[in-house]
């Protein structure tokens, strides 16, 4: 049993790593298809009014990140940014739409999407590293008739556990 112990959290230190496969992509200079090398194939795409594109690159499902992409015109890379912290989960409001939640904060983590018909309720999901680096969920719930977001909540797992994890 400590021997379990011991790998659980050795995996659940490791999911809590930010960093991403591309250390050496560089604003301005690297394009798409080298992003794509070393990234992998994005979970979501969007095209930006400027021409420009952005590409989501969830690190789930025990992951704390997930980061957006954003490219230029010319399919330069501009800027990389984790999106799983307060500053973006500030930005959902009320009324927003399930497309605009999913291009603040990528894809929601699957396994943890639940539709309570008693209140005709949608809840989305997303894992993330709370700002005393302990793992916690940030959840957009949404009217499950018109698909627009009710309102969000924000938990730390040790609050619904009896350990702490960080992250």
């Amino acid at each position: 049993m400590p021997r379990l112990f011991l790998v659980l959290a050795a995996l659940m230190l490791t999911a809590c790593a930010t960093g991403y496969p591309g250390g050496d992509l560089r604003p301005g200079v690297t394009t798409e298809s080298a992003i794509r090398q070393q990234m992998g194939v994005p979970a979501m795409v969007w095209a930006l009014p400027d021409g420009g594109r952005q590409l989501a690159y969830p690190h789930g499902p025990a992951g704390f990140v997930t980061f957006m992409v954003y490219l230029d015109k010319a399919d330069r890379l501009q800027r990389i940014e984790n999106v799983l912290d307060a500053p973006h989960f500030a930005r959902i409001q009320a009324e927003m739409t399930q497309e605009e939640v999913l291009q603040i904060l990528g894809p929601p983590q699957p396994q943890w999407t639940a539709y309570f018909a008693a209140r005709d309720e949608l809840v989305w999901e997303w894992r993330y590293c709370d700002s005393w680096r302990e793992a916690a969920r940030f959840d957009v719930l949404f009217d499950g008739t018109t698909k627009r977001v009710r309102s969000t909540l924000s938990w730390t797992e040790s609050q619904k556990s009896h350990w702490r994890v960080s992250c």
